[in-house]
């Protein structure tokens, strides 16, 4: 695959934006945000007046309210909505995406109605795209500490090796290393699951339980999101590297994780309404969780924790009595590795 000469990148949030920036120290990039405001400081200003305001834009990344403009003979397509906007945002972009440009989502969720993966929303809204063409960028990648430079690795998951090499160098920056994985099932499911995940370590924090608790919350968690995975076609491996662990340590101990925040004052006590207002960025968990579950439920499944994360999230559980509900399982044994 010939390098790349541009990248467009959907999606002006935090790590959208940090995205584009890692994208611009090796090709042109052009970002584009819902709000026309927003396209405008970051072409005059050089900053995202939302989010990372602390850090500057490259100059090589342009900015755009056109999501025309944005795609239009673009090399790779990235996509870094929440979910429950993913596909109408696409659906605005479709007849301007080449049928055999890569398309990667940053979206870690599941959407609601139908259950699909974000790779699976794409296939659907794209009609006759080449499926090994479409693919996840994810890691433990905390948006702040990327924009810093501080040094950081993550994985392109896609089914065309090529072009994942492609994509590969596109990214790859002397702080920001990038690995290439064919398992874009399991990666993708790591993603959705362990932001749910980090719900239940925030009210662990929340809570004022100590290292040997979430020790032992984060390693069970890992074991679910792997049966999930596995049982959907992802790949075991896949669970024990960047995508899979890597990115629900990042996660589930980081209060720069939205989904950290939520499950911390939630443990703390806070109504789940009050928490969301005070947060600019979406917390995929709070939504994905439901959507987990009945994929889990399709599957026959059990997690555990994700069952009381969504018993706090959506029927007011007490997070003190979910936490003593997981403690009173039956014994059992932990089994072979992850899964």
């Amino acid at each position: 695959m010939q390098p790349m000469r541009r990248i467009a990148v959907i999606g002006a949030g935090s790590w959208g934006t940090a995205v584009a920036s890692l994208a611009a120290q090796t090709c042109d990039t052009t970002l584009w945000a819902r709000r026309a405001e927003v396209a405008e400081s970051i072409t005059h200003e050089r900053r995202n007046p939302d989010y990372l305001t602390d850090f500057e834009i490259p100059a090589r990344v342009s900015a755009t309210g056109s999501i025309e403009k944005a795609v239009a003979g673009a090399d790779a397509v990235v996509i870094g909505v929440p979910s429950h906007g993913f596909r109408s945002v696409l659906e605005q972009a479709v007849s301007h995406i080449g049928t055999d440009v890569p398309v990667i989502s940053l979206t870690k969720g599941i959407e609601g109605v139908t259950l699909m993966r974000m790779t699976e929303v794409i296939a659907d809204v794209l009609v006759g795209h080449d499926p090994d063409r479409i693919g996840v960028l994810s890691g433990p990648n905390l948006a702040k500490e990327i924009m810093a430079g501080q040094p950081a690795a993550t994985v392109i998951a896609l089914g065309d090796h090529h072009a994942a090499q492609g994509l590969q160098q596109a990214f790859m920056t002397p702080t920001f290393r990038v690995y290439t994985n064919p398992d874009v099932i399991g990666c993708e499911i790591a993603g959705a699951c362990k932001n749910v995940m980090a719900i239940a370590s925030g009210m662990v924090s929340g809570l004022r339980f100590g290292d040997n608790t979430r020790a032992a919350l984060v390693t069970r968690a890992l074991a679910e999101l792997a049966r999930l995975g596995v049982a959907v076609g992802g790949h075991p491996l896949t669970f024990g590297g960047l995508a899979g662990v890597g990115d629900l340590i990042a996660t589930c101990y980081s209060s720069q994780s939205r989904n950290y925040t939520v499950g911390y004052g939630l443990g703390a006590g806070r109504p789940l309404d009050e928490i969301i207002a005070e947060m600019s960025m979406v917390a995929e968990g709070v939504k994905s969780t439901k959507g987990v579950l009945a994929l889990a439920a399709r599957h026959s499944i059990e997690m555990p924790i994700a069952t009381e994360v969504g018993r706090v999230l959506y029927e007011g559980a007490d997070p003190a009595d979910s936490m003593m509900t997981l403690m009173g399982r039956a014994a059992t044994s932990e089994g072979h590795g992850l899964v």
